[in-house]
């Protein structure tokens, strides 16, 4: 008979799938204690690629490429390439039918050499490079964002007399959302975009429209990032579509392009809340046909530009536990890992969930915090979350949800080398991206 203090088959089993709700889909534990991803055991990749390392599910990523796709059948969806890049990622987003959304040269070229269509990308930031615009021009980019006055004199010139360029406006609506105030990024106390509240976006537009070889198409706006409600995009469609609406009345123009950006927020931890993809869809589509009815517009094409949603929950770095240490009524546990291979919680303050993996541990579990092996009290993995009390050196601690803002924010701090990245599908795992040696970072080193 079932006790109050033995929870059922079906209780235990519901208690382990919520532990993983936060995991890539394919995740199991085919062993007690041994979790495996795309059918490959975690502690095998450690093992044969060393640690840290990050693990990325192919079929998790293609899966959020087709569930956005089939969200929004009939808007265009970029993928946000700043959330993380490499060859493999570009193509698997290309083959599941997305655009892409890149902010450099470099993110540009990396596409395109690796067969990514130009004319399906944008090219936004706010302080481009010539050498950004230039590569941009010779690459045939579909879309450039224009984010300051500057640049539209800039890329006039770029461009030529005989020549010609889509682009778009980015514009700030005066909307405050995201998870934290430093990517807060649709208000105009930032570095982004134009101000509509204060003219000058509607400034830069009469500007542009002065230039006959840039081709205005649309409307940019991006909120923020980890946005976990839907009302902030339905405010910015009104917004926008009164932007347009003036732009008609001034200027007799009809824009066939809004783009919303990104933004959509993701859970970390198990019980956290996430953007309701299938809410965003359908309301902002409702608001957008009843905004552009009410100003005798006809509807934009509409433009989403998802990336952490993408590619955060589809990753997981797995580290090596290297000491152990007791200090007053903390435990610290320090991994082979830190700040330089995720800097997200030093900068953002963001929360993880490690786990123990590679063996089953019947300890009870303690409260410990997971920190690096940099130099900075303020390179913490993982601050107050339980790990079985018989932690030790050696172990493997794999934190989910880290396929976004890992790699493509590491650095070179301490000279350690940034992690390599490893794909895994159908219980095989290839390499993606090597590691950093010390032989690379010597090789930069080239004066005395």
């Amino acid at each position: 008979m079932t006790t109050l203090h033995e929870p059922t088959a079906t209780a235990t089993a519901t208690a382990a799938a919520a532990d993983l709700s936060v995991w890539p889909a394919s995740t199991t534990e085919p062993l007690r204690g041994a979790l495996a991803v795309g059918g490959v055991p975690l502690a095998e990749v450690a093992d044969r690629f060393g640690t840290p390392v990050y693990v990325l599910d192919e079929a998790e990523v293609r899966d959020r490429c087709r569930t956005y796709r089939d969200a929004f059948p009939d808007a265009e969806v970029l993928y946000a390439a700043k959330a993380f890049l490499c060859r493999a990622m570009a193509h698997w987003t290309a083959e599941e039918g997305l655009g892409l959304d890149v902010c450099s040269a470099g993110e540009l070229e990396l596409a395109v050499t690796t067969g990514f269509p130009p004319e399906r990308i944008v090219l936004h930031g706010n302080a481009k490079s010539p050498h950004d615009l230039d590569t941009a021009l010779r690459l045939g980019v579909g879309r450039i964002v224009i984010d300051s006055p500057a640049e539209i004199a800039r890329l006039a010139a770029a461009v030529g007399p005989d020549g010609h360029q889509k682009v778009m406006v980015r514009v700030v609506p005066g909307i405050s959302a995201g998870g934290h105030e430093k990517i807060r990024t649709g208000t105009g106390d930032q570095k982004f975009g134009l101000s509509i509240s204060d003219g000058y976006a509607q400034h830069a537009i009469a500007r542009i429209l002065d230039q006959p070889q840039l081709e205005l198409t649309g409307l940019h706006c991006h909120l923020g990032s980890q946005i976990t409600g839907v009302k902030p995009y339905l405010v910015a469609v009104r917004r926008l579509v009164g932007l347009m609406s003036r732009l008609h009345e001034q200027h007799g123009l009809v824009l066939p392009e809004l783009d919303l950006g990104g933004g959509h927020g993701i859970a970390y931890r198990p019980g956290e809340e996430a953007l309701d993809l299938t809410a965003l869809a359908r309301k902002v589509r409702a608001e957008l046909a009843d905004a552009c009815a009410t100003a005798g517009l006809p509807v934009p094409r509409l433009i989403i530009e998802p990336g952490r949603a993408i590619a955060g929950p589809a990753g997981v770095a797995v580290y090596r536990v290297l000491s152990v240490k007791h200090t007053g009524e903390h435990v610290f546990v320090a991994v082979d890992g830190g700040m330089s291979d995720n800097p997200r919680p030093a900068l953002y303050g963001v929360r993880y969930a490690p786990r123990l993996t590679g063996r089953h541990s019947t300890a009870a579990p303690a409260r410990v915090t997971v920190v690096g092996r940099h130099c900075e009290a303020g390179d913490v993995l993982a601050a107050d979350v339980d790990l079985p009390a018989d932690v030790r050196p050696g172990d493997l601690l794999a934190v989910p949800v880290a396929g976004a803002y890992h790699l493509s924010m590491a650095s070179g701090y301490n000279l350690v080398g940034r992690p390599p990245v490893v794909a895994v599908r159908d219980g095989l795992a290839r390499l993606l991206v090597r590691r950093e040696s010390l032989a690379d970072i010597r090789s930069r080193d080239v004066g005395l």
